[in-house]
């Protein structure tokens, strides 16, 4: 099951649904005669029932009958607006580690990437009020001159976990979407020389989020998803997630040492393939399109803009 976040362009209702396989969206508040909520966390809250009854309404919905917003008559949302933390996982991608030891700029240097350990997944918060939807606009902030992109799974959390077991831990998540990590490469080397990492990853804008909710259900292995990113039509990033040294279940699992709850958004960590690592450095730029395709995710598209 796909679920969204959207807007009714007619009437300015902000709800969720369910994605239709005819492309319509089911206003699941409606449709429940206001039994399911209009916003996302608030129904993931609600757990495994709002999600039975959302496919139950799903299975007896076609385009044209009451409660389904034409495609044109959405404007779409990241499917969790405002999660209540995004928890980034570095370097999971052992291939985009040894790339970080390429970078020459003396602050990336004096981070010691050489050092960096495999223990446990280390990562960081980002603001979410940085996030936004696919097909935004984000535009380039003016303390940078070094806007690089990542492509990344994102984990949406379901239920309230804490310290749970790997082998329980996809038990708490909800479902999938995609992640574009927009990096200030400039501001997080500065910031990484201090041992610290803020403004680099969670300005405004620099969290695009979806296009939806894609439940496990419908993913199948989670461990084994491919992963592409172009840059206007140009091929950038090509991995798959079984390349990750924490998979899906590890992460959640030590996440959980810090109470998840619902709408959390974990990341994957992004494979090679990043600006920052290439030979040209060529930034992000006005008028720059980037796709992130995830295998049973969709589509992430972003505008990069002056």
């Amino acid at each position: 099951m796909r679920l969204a976040s959207f807007k009714i362009k007619s009437s300015g209702k902000a709800t969720i649904g369910v994605v239709l396989a005819d492309g319509g969206f089911l206003d699941l508040h409606g449709a429940s005669n206001g039994a399911l909520p209009q916003a996302m966390i608030p129904f993931l809250e609600q757990g495994d029932p709002a999600l039975a009854r959302a496919r139950e309404l799903a299975k007896r919905t076609a385009l044209g009958q009451s409660n389904v917003i034409p495609p044109a008559d959405v404007d779409l949302q990241a499917p969790v607006p405002r999660p209540g933390k995004i928890l980034h996982t570095s370097c999971n991608f052992p291939a985009h580690l040894s790339e970080l030891t390429t970078w020459k700029e003396p602050e990336w240097q004096s981070h010691n990437w050489g050092g960096f350990h495999f223990e446990h997944p280390t990562g960081f918060l980002e603001a979410p009020s940085s996030v936004v939807p696919s097909n935004a606009s984000v535009k380039i902030p003016h303390f940078t001159k070094q806007l690089d992109y990542e492509i990344e799974v994102g984990i949406i959390i379901g239920k309230t976990a804490f310290r749970v077991p790997p082998e329980k831990a996809l038990d708490y998540v909800a479902g999938l979407t995609i992640f574009n990590d927009l990096s200030a490469r400039d501001i997080q080397a500065r910031e990484h020389s201090n041992k610290v990492i803020l403004l680099g990853k969670s300005f405004d804008g620099s969290c695009p989020l979806g296009p939806h909710l894609v439940t496990l259900d419908e993913v199948g292995d989670v461990n084994n998803l491919s992963m592409v990113l172009t840059l206007n039509g140009e091929e950038r990033q090509n991995s798959n997630t079984g390349n990750v040294h924490y998979k899906i279940a590890d992460m959640v699992s030590w996440w959980s040492n810090i109470t998840l709850e619902p709408g959390d958004v974990i990341t994957s960590g992004s494979p090679p393939g990043v600006i920052a690592g290439s030979k040209s450095q060529q930034y992000l730029k006005n008028g720059d399109r980037i796709d992130c395709k995830v295998e049973k995710l969709g589509t992430l598209t972003t505008f990069i803009v002056d």
